[in-house]
């Protein structure tokens, strides 16, 4: 015997599908909605239904656009610098370094990173694009802004082996311990990459 009413458990699914979303959360997601108004589940079903039509990939920097732009305007504006390139991993973390207002190159998106084990090869990743770029627009500098984790460090090490050239400035981003942690709560990678860079006073 059903506990749930069948639409409600059906919402319940849905939203378990997606990735961090585990049962008790889908759960109170699904109840949230339920109490809430009508017009509420509407505007985000509206929502859900013009995501794939109104959202693409620039053909340039995979970086996600309207889907009535030609082209990502973090790459058009020409205030942006074509000649420096930060390559991530994925789409969101475009809008993080973004956010910092520090960065005025523009971008290369991956689409994720080397992971034999999830059947990821460099075929899968936008390295091929990446190589035509520096040609294409005289790149002199590429940040590796790939994730301090074991397949966004092995990521970062194939692509430097592909794109090594004269005249091409290949750097990383820093890597250490964060503002406000302690040292006993760091992970080994963390306390290794922050040795590594440690710095004069």
């Amino acid at each position: 015997m059903a506990v749930l009413p069948l639409a409600l458990q059906d919402l319940i699914n849905e939203l378990g599908k997606l990735p961090g979303v585990g049962p008790r959360t889908a759960e109170r997601y699904a109840y949230s909605l339920l109490k809430r108004s009508p017009d509420v589940s509407k505007s985000i079903a509206r929502s859900l239904t013009g995501l794939h039509d109104g959202v693409k990939y620039c053909p340039k920097t995979f970086a996600l656009i309207a889907s009535d732009q030609e082209i990502s305007l973090l790459y058009s504006d020409p205030m942006r610098d074509k000649k420096q390139v930060a390559v991530v991993e994925e789409p969101l973390d475009v809008v993080a370094i973004e956010k910092t207002g520090q960065f005025r190159g523009t971008y290369h998106v991956l689409g994720g990173t080397l992971s034999p084990i999830d059947g990821i090869g460099p075929e899968q990743l936008r390295v091929t694009e990446l190589v035509a770029r520096i040609d294409e627009d005289g790149v002199s500098e590429i940040i590796l802004a790939t994730n301090a984790s074991v397949e966004g460090e092995s990521t970062a090490l194939y692509i430097q082996k592909q794109i090594e050239q004269d005249g091409l400035s290949i750097t990383r981003l820093a890597r250490g311990l964060p503002v406000g942690v302690d040292l006993e709560y760091a992970d080994q990678i963390t306390i290794s990459k922050a040795l590594e860079g440690r710095q004069s006073l």
